[in-house]
């Protein structure tokens, strides 16, 4: 019987052999989600002998990922903020630059408030459960174009214990009229379809086109949200935007044509323009 550190050697190694940037740490991740243990545990471990069976279930999960199948699709599990979300291959995986827009939401609104807020592009959900999670007196409506998209959504409310006080609606943001809100938040689909081709193989290879591709610009989901959200938005309302790191001039320009105030620019991670904060006039 082999021990896991000499399963997981051969795996690394295959996944090196193919390609995959990330092998050790994914290998490290399939493993432990096989044993159901945590990595500090595996890595204390090592030298435990494990069972054929176990193997075998890891070599099917390395197989798949060796074909560029991203991790959180393969576990059906992605951690965003201060949660664990379910993920499928029909929602964009949540990514860490995205929690920028929960700090400032929390930074700017404090836990007293009462605020309606409607979520464009829900996708699996992950941002309008975080804001409701941190905040009892919001209230939240979410919308998304993709039915099965927002029936992720929904699992993620439900899973949070917050599917009373989020409303989902089945609708393009054109053909959506519901309510007025103190708070817009959108991370809509903002590449320029003639770059998707150049995005990692994780990406275009499994992720949702619908929640990628911006048109031929880039800028046409956007634009459609912005001119929307106007009518959407209380007078002194906030929305926020995420958006490509080479965007802010011209979304700066088609806010302030919808009688916006940009009041900030926010950037990620790794130091790009990555949000905008405005304020409707």
């Amino acid at each position: 019987m082999e021990n896991i550190n000499s399963v997981l050697l051969k795996a690394k190694k295959y996944l090196i052999n193919n390609s995959i940037k990330s092998a050790n740490i994914d290998s490290e991740i399939l493993m432990c989600s096989v044993l159901k243990k945590n990595r500090d545990h595996l890595i204390l471990n090592l030298s435990d002998k494990i069972d054929e069976d176990k193997i075998n279930i890891f070599n099917q999960l390395v197989e798949r990922r060796k074909k560029c199948e991203p991790i959180a699709y393969i576990l059906k599990k992605k951690d965003f903020w201060k949660s664990t979300f379910y993920v499928d291959s029909n929602v964009l995986i949540p990514r860490p630059d995205t929690e920028i827009l929960i700090e400032e939401i929390l930074n700017n609104y404090n836990k007293n408030q009462k605020l309606s807020v409607l979520d464009i592009g829900t996708g699996s959900g992950c941002i309008i459960v975080s804001i409701l999670k941190e905040r009892k007196n919001f209230k939240g409506a979410a919308i998304d174009v993709c039915r099965n998209a927002l029936n992720v959504a929904k699992y993620n409310a439900k899973i949070h214990q917050l599917e009373n006080r989020i409303k989902f609606y089945k609708s393009s943001i054109d053909n959506f009229f519901k309510g007025k809100y103190d708070l817009i938040i959108s991370n809509p689909p903002y590449i320029n379809k003639f770059y998707l081709k150049y995005l990692e193989r994780d990406v275009i290879g499994y992720e949702p086109n619908l929640a990628l591709e911006g048109g031929i610009d880039g800028f046409t989901i956007l634009d459609r949200v912005i001119k929307k959200s106007s009518r959407l938005l209380k007078i002194g309302g906030k929305m926020i935007l995420e958006i490509g790191y080479d965007q802010k001039l011209k979304v700066c320009e088609l806010l302030k044509k919808e009688k916006y105030f940009v009041n900030k620019i926010i950037k990620d991670y790794g130091n790009r323009d990555r949000c905008i904060i405005c304020t409707k006039l």
